[in-house]
C-alpha cells in the first residue's frame, strides 16, 4: 500500500441491505408505510434518496451488480443461479486492496467462489431459514448463540408452506428467544464485530501493513439482513405491535388484470385508452393473486411482514448505538438499502415476480457521513439506482475520483490500464485505478457528492428465454399459488429482455424480444406506461392511449441512450494519444 493511501484518514463502512423491503413500507416514504424509528433518526443525519431503483428486481443480480456497480446485462448475472464471476472486479476486491477489515454478517446469495470468499475476514452466513444445512460456516467469528437454538428458532420456518394458510399466503407469529431469531443473530454479531475491530482485532488473518489508524483497522461491513423476505415469521412481541385492523392497505382496482383492461371509477382513472397487463403479469396474477384468499389472512401476512421490517429498524438502532458507543459514528459512513422490493399487498398480490412495478424496483436509500460535513437530514429528488453507492463510497472514502473520467486525454488510458487491474485495484497513487472506474457503470450519488442529478433510472428482466404463458399454467397443480410461483421460477428468471426507464412524471416498459415488438412507431403490444404523478400506484397502463405516442418516442429515446452507453460488456481499452505518433 502507498504512502499517499496509509497516510489518509479512510472513513469505515456499515453497508446495512435488506431483503425484499419495498420503498413504501417505511412511513418515511409513503403513507401505507409504518414508523421505523431507526431508520427515521439515520435519515436526520443522512441524505434520503426518495427516487432509488434496483438495477433488477431479483436476488442475485441486484446484489451483484451493487457489489460491482454494473447491471446485469453487464456481469452476466441476469438470473439467480448464477453469481458473482471470476472477471468481475467488486467492492471488496477493493476494500481488501486498500487494507479494510472486511465482513460479511447475513444473506450472502452474491459471492460462491472460494476466492471471493477469502476476501473477508469475517463472514458469518444466515439465510431466510436459517443456517445451510443447519451447520455454522462461520469465519473470524462464532455466532453468539449455540448452533442447536438458532436452529430450533428457524424450524418453523422451513415447515411455513406446510401449514400455510392458502396456496398463496403462509406466515408464523412464534415465540422463541429473541436472541435466536435471524435478525437478531444479524445485529448482535455486528455489534460483537465492531467492538473487537475497534479494539485492533484482526480476526485471525494478521494485520496489513499501513492499515491501522487510530488504534484499528478501518472496516468496510456487509450487514444483510435476510428478512423481511419469506418465509413470513415475526416474533410475537413484534406482531403485537401491528394488529391486522389497523394495517394499512394500498389502493387497488377491480379488473386490473382483466384481459380487457376494463375501467372502474378509481379517482386514478384517465380519461384516454386504457390497455391491459402484459401477459408476463397476467401469468403473475394467476398464480399469486389474492382475490380469493380471506381478508384476515392478507391483513395479517401485512402486518407480520411490518413486524419483521420494525424487528430490523431496532436492530439498526442498535448498530447506530453501537457506533456512538465506540466513538466512531463520525468516521463511519452508513448506508441503509434494499436488494429490491415486494408486492406485500399492491396489486393484490405479495411476494415478488419478474414485472416492474415500484413496489418490486424502488428501494429504500440512505446514505449518512457525518465526518464528511455532507448535509444532514435532506431528501434527494433525482432518479438514482443502487448501482451508484460503489462509486458513492469510494469518493467519500477518498478511494477514486470520477471527476473528468470521460474527458481528455492521459497516459494512464493505456491497454493496460483496464483488465489488468482486476487482481490488483489500486494504482500508485493508491487510489483506484482508471480502468477499473471504467468498467462501473454507476456514477457517485447526487447531494452527498457534487456529482449532478440524474433524470432517470433503469432496470431489467430476463436472458433471452422464450415467454410463460397463461395456458402453461394448466399444466401445473392446482390449486396454483406459492408452488406453482416456484415450479415456473427459472422460465420465468429467464424470458424475454424486458427494460424498465423510470423518470419522475412517467415510467415505461417495454420488451424488445416480445410477440409482436417492433411492429409500428407507436408502443408494442406488452409495452407499459404509467403516469407516475396522476396514478401514483400504477393502476393504469396508457402506453397506448394514442395521447401519449410523444412521450413513448421520448422513453424509447431514453432507453435508446442507456443502452448504448452501457453496451460493452467489457470497457474497450483507450489509447493514449490521438494518433500513432
Amino acid at each position: 500500500m502507498s504512502a499517499t493511501t496509509s497516510d489518509r484518514r479512510m472513513p469505515n463502512v456499515v453497508f446495512i441491505m435488506v431483503d425484499q423491503m419495498k420503498w413504501s413500507a417505511l412511513r418515511l416514504y409513503s403513507e401505507i408505510g409504518i414508523e421505523m424509528p431507526s431508520l427515521e433518526r439515520l435519515a436526520s443525519r443522512s441524505v434520503t434518496y426518495q427516487h432509488a431503483f434496483t438495477p433488477h428486481p431479483l436476488c442475485v443480480p441486484a446484489r451483484t451488480s451493487v457489489m460491482t456497480s454494473r447491471y446485469p446485462h453487464s456481469t452476466g448475472c441476469r438470473r439467480n443461479e448464477t453469481l458473482m464471476p471470476s472477471h468481475e472486479t467488486h467492492a471488496y476486491n477493493i476494500w481488501r486492496d486498500a487494507g479494510f477489515t472486511t465482513g460479511l454478517i447475513g444473506k450472502n446469495h452474491c459471492f460462491e467462489r472460494q476466492e471471493d470468499l477469502d476476501l473477508f475476514d469475517v463472514r458469518c452466513e444466515i439465510s431466510h431459514a436459517g443456517l445451510a444445512d443447519g451447520r455454522a460456516d462461520n469465519q473470524g467469528m462464532e455466532w453468539p448463540r449455540p448452533v442447536d437454538a438458532i436452529n430450533k428458532a428457524h424450524r418453523e420456518r422451513a415447515e411455513l408452506r406446510s401449514n400455510a394458510q392458502s396456496p398463496r399466503i403462509a406466515y408464523a407469529i412464534t415465540d422463541h428467544p429473541i436472541e435466536d431469531y435471524g435478525t437478531s443473530l444479524v445485529t448482535s454479531q455486528t455489534e460483537a464485530f465492531l467492538e473487537r475491530v475497534t479494539a485492533g482485532d484482526t480476526f485471525g488473518r494478521g494485520g496489513r501493513a499501513g492499515r491501522e489508524q487510530n488504534g484499528y483497522s478501518p472496516f468496510a461491513l456487509w450487514v444483510s439482513y435476510p428478512d423481511p423476505h419469506e418465509p413470513r415469521e415475526a416474533p410475537r412481541a413484534y406482531a403485537e405491535m401491528f394488529p391486522p385492523d389497523e394495517v394499512v392497505l394500498p389502493p387497488i382496482r377491480k379488473g386490473e388484470f382483466d384481459p380487457n383492461g376494463g375501467l372502474d371509477d378509481s379517482p386514478y382513472a384517465p380519461s384516454g385508452t386504457v390497455s391491459p397487463a402484459p401477459e408476463v403479469t397476467r401469468v403473475l396474477h394467476r398464480m399469486m393473486g389474492l382475490e380469493e384468499d380471506d381478508p384476515n389472512h392478507i391483513r395479517t401476512l401485512i402486518s407480520v411482514h411490518n413486524a419483521m421490517c420494525r424487528f430490523i429498524d431496532d436492530g439498526v438502532g442498535r448498530i447506530l448505538d453501537k457506533l456512538e458507543e465506540l466513538g466512531i459514528a463520525d468516521e463511519t459512513i452508513v448506508v441503509f438499502t434494499s436488494d429490491h422490493g415486494d408486492f406485500m399487498g399492491e396489486h393484490n398480490m405479495a411476494v415478488k415476480g419478474g414485472v416492474f412495478y415500484d413496489c418490486l424496483t424502488r428501494v429504500p436509500l440512505i446514505v449518512s457521513y457525518p465526518n464528511g460535513e455532507n448535509p444532514e437530514g435532506v431528501v434527494d429528488d433525482s432518479m438514482v439506482n443502487t448501482i451508484d453507492i460503489l462509486p458513492t463510497l469510494l469518493e467519500l472514502q477518498g478511494l477514486a475520483s470520477f471527476d473528468g473520467l470521460h474527458d481528455g486525454w492521459a497516459s494512464e488510458r493505456s491497454a493496460s490500464a483496464s483488465r489488468s487491474e482486476h487482481l490488483g485495484t489500486l494504482a500508485a497513487n493508491g487510489m483506484v485505478g482508471h480502468g477499473t472506474l471504467r468498467r462501473m457503470q454507476g456514477d457517485p450519488l447526487p447531494t452527498i457528492t457534487a456529482a449532478s442529478p440524474r433524470v432517470a433510472a433503469y432496470s431489467e428482466y430476463g436472458c433471452g428465454g422464450p415467454p410463460v404463458k397463461i395456458s402453461h399454467l394448466d399444466d401445473l397443480e392446482h390449486p396454483l399459488g406459492y408452488r406453482a410461483l416456484i415450479d415456473t421460477l427459472w422460465a420465468r428468471e429467464a424470458q424475454g429482455r424486458r427494460k424498465m426507464v423510470r423518470t419522475r412524471r412517467w415510467k415505461y416498459v417495454t420488451d424488445p424480444i416480445a410477440e409482436g415488438a417492433g411492429s409500428g412507431n407507436s408502443a408494442d403490444p406488452e409495452d407499459e406506461l404509467y403516469d407516475m404523478v396522476a396514478d401514483p400506484w400504477e393502476l393504469y397502463n396508457v402506453a397506448h392511449d394514442p395521447s401519449n405516442s410523444v412521450v413513448v418516442s421520448e422513453m424509447r429515446r431514453l432507453l435508446s441512450d442507456w443502452m448504448i452507453a452501457t453496451e460493452d460488456s467489457e470497457p474497450v481499452p483507450l489509447p493514449s494519444t490521438m494518433g500513432r505518433s
